[in-house]
């Protein structure tokens, strides 16, 4: 039980040193690391709002490049389309006069 006590003992007084150490250099430290902290969370801040615009921008040069291949393939098949039935009137026009 004793060594418990001690234990316990040496926990608070270890823990009473770094409250007291925390409180008087908190003033010190705080602004100091607020002095650094800012300049870096500013500059992350401006670099993903740099990444979020070229993402936007890659975005749209994709989505356009993606219509275009599709309005072409749409134009391929109505082209396909439309030459299907001539291509099937002509051929059926040439069986004819031979019957």
């Amino acid at each position: 039980m004793a060594l418990l006590d001690d234990g316990l003992k040496g926990n608070l007084v270890t823990g009473l040193a770094i409250g007291i150490g925390a409180a008087v250099l908190a003033p010190i430290v705080i602004p100091l690391f607020a002095n650094i902290a800012k300049p870096l969370a500013k500059a992350a801040i401006k670099g993903s709002i740099q990444l979020y615009e070229r993402g936007k921008e890659t975005f749209a040069e994709v989505a356009e490049i993606t219509e275009d291949i599709v309005a072409e393939a749409k134009a391929e098949l109505a082209e396909a389309t439309a030459a299907a039935p001539a291509a099937a009137v002509a051929h059926a026009q040439e069986e004819s006069p031979a019957s």
